[in-house]
């Protein structure tokens, strides 16, 4: 039979939960393994360590691929949210993940911020900040570097495209207006959203992105494109020029 590694979890002095190594070995049926539980139920029976086990598939000396899973889940958040937390370079530095494994595990989550988009981007009402702030959210609240999108709408409102604009430093994206009203002509928008995050995870504008946000509703007014909003995405919080009164 094989050795299961089950991890149980206590509460730090911040009242967080906190992954306890001191662990439980209890022999399991065969029936009760990732794979063959997965085949028999489905994967929404596997807990995450699970799920993450049967990806990455195998272990290394003396550690099985469950215990390499709950390497990955004992860092940063603590959950599945660390395959977007952890760089691949540091989670090809946990022992036995590698940069083979750290690839697949990245483009994985890759995957599913993809098929939520897919899923969802045409629901998003351009008159719903809060609606496009939430879309947006999981995918820019963990960047470590200012990244500016605007999110393109045609003449019915919906969804033409959202580019990623520039990349900027740990507290500045570098832009142009220039830029947005390029990527804007070129797929005939009519109106569009600006975003960025603030790494700082405090989503109250700066002097800088006040200044941007009129100069390209000025520059929108001439060429006939709406500012519908400028967005800031912090740690789970948002701010709206729109909402604010701001537009």
């Amino acid at each position: 039979m094989i050795k299961y590694l089950e991890v149980s979890c206590s509460f730090g002095r911040d009242g967080k939960e906190k992954m306890n190594r001191n662990t439980t070995i209890k022999k399991l049926p065969l029936s009760e393994r990732p794979y063959e539980k997965c085949k028999k139920y489905g994967p929404i029976s596997l807990s995450d360590a699970e799920l993450l086990a049967v990806i990455i598939r195998s272990g290394t000396r003396g550690r099985k691929a469950i215990d390499l899973a709950n390497d990955i889940l004992c860092g940063h958040e603590e959950n599945l949210l660390n395959l977007e937390r952890l760089s691949m370079k540091e989670m090809a530095l946990i022992d036995g993940i590698g940069e083979v494994k750290a690839i697949q595990l990245k483009c994985l989550t890759e995957i599913s911020k993809r098929l939520s988009g897919y899923r969802y981007n045409k629901d998003i009402s351009l008159n719903s900040p809060e609606e496009i702030a939430s879309y947006f959210m999981e995918d820019m609240r963990h960047l470590d570097r200012e990244v500016l999108k605007t999110v393109l709408f045609d003449t019915k409102f919906n969804i033409i495209s959202e580019k990623t604009i520039t990349v900027g430093t740990v507290n500045a994206s570098l832009v142009s207006p220039r830029e947005i009203f390029i990527e804007a002509l070129r797929d005939n928008a009519v109106a569009m959203v600006l975003l960025h995050n603030h790494p700082s995870g405090d989503p109250a504008p700066s002097t800088e992105d006040k200044e941007i946000t009129e100069r390209v509703r000025l520059g929108g007014k001439l060429l006939e494109i709406t500012l519908a909003d400028h967005i800031i995405i912090g740690d789970k919080s948002y701010f709206s020029f729109k909402e604010e009164g701001l537009l």
